[in-house]
């Protein structure tokens, strides 16, 4: 990949719901504008005061969801859609079954697909036939990674299958009975997917996400922090709250 740096916008809010509710409004405002928008979406907590704001705006401000078409980052290998824990679930309890969206325009990759590497291809190539994404919500790992692009992931890649790093298990072993139950890999749209996105907001909230950040806006761009590679795209903005920003303005990454 060559990258042309590129400081990405960033916004701090008080609080993380603020930044929730502002995103919220971005995505509104895209699809009063263009309702067939393509919209690509992320999972884990994050997001999911994002997703309520626009759940209460299709509710009680008539937000349609009809004509647009929406991606998800990742899934879990091995876990069947109705898995609590299972990114599916996650999308229909958290968003899908509260909007009017289409079901046939909602693509979430398939971790129980008998042959992953097609599945990759065939997403791979769903989001080149409906894409490109116009907007992007990312969350990003304390390890620097993005969708579940692990440190050391190919910064040129598309969708592929990834083993998931311990710190990424750990981190998400509250969503599971015990650590045992985390699935050691998933299928997740690559960097390469990811910066083909017309425009990229990245949310972080907490102390836990504060280094991430910081390495992110001034570590080199590196496979060692896959969020670094946003750098080489030209419309990203960073909605942070007060905590996850906090190391911004030190003279070097904690």
């Amino acid at each position: 990949m060559s990258v042309y740096e590129h400081k990405p916008a960033v916004a701090v809010f008080h609080e993380a719901h603020e930044a929730g509710i502002a995103a919220a409004k971005l995505i509104a405002e895209l699809l009063r504008a263009k309702p067939n928008a393509v919209l690509g979406l992320a999972t884990g907590s994050t997001p999911i005061g994002l997703y309520a704001e626009l759940v209460r705006m299709h509710r009680e401000d008539g937000l349609d969801f009809s004509r647009a078409t929406f991606f998800n980052l990742d899934e879990y290998v091995g876990l069947p859609r109705e898995h609590v824990a299972s990114f599916h679930r996650f999308m229909r309890e958290h968003l899908f079954d509260h909007i009017n969206a289409m079901p046939d325009r909602t693509f979430i990759p398939n971790g129980m697909a008998a042959d992953l590497q097609a599945e990759c291809r065939r997403y791979e190539a769903l989001l080149r036939e409906y894409g490109p994404v116009d907007l992007q919500i990312l969350g990003i790992g304390v390890n620097g990674h993005i969708g579940f692009n692990e440190p050391g992931a190919d910064l040129n890649g598309d969708t592929n299958i990834v083993t998931l790093a311990d710190k990424t298990r750990k981190d998400n072993a509250r969503f599971f009975d015990n650590l045992d139950a985390v699935p050691t890999s998933a299928l997740t749209m690559g960097i390469a997917s990811i910066l083909r996105a017309r425009r990229i907001l990245l949310l972080a909230f907490g102390e836990a996400k504060r280094e991430a950040i910081c390495k992110l806006m001034s570590a080199s761009v590196s496979p060692a922090c896959p969020a670094t590679a946003l750098r080489g795209h030209d419309n990203v903005a960073l909605l942070l709250d007060a905590q996850a920003a906090s190391a911004l303005d030190a003279p070097a990454c904690p």
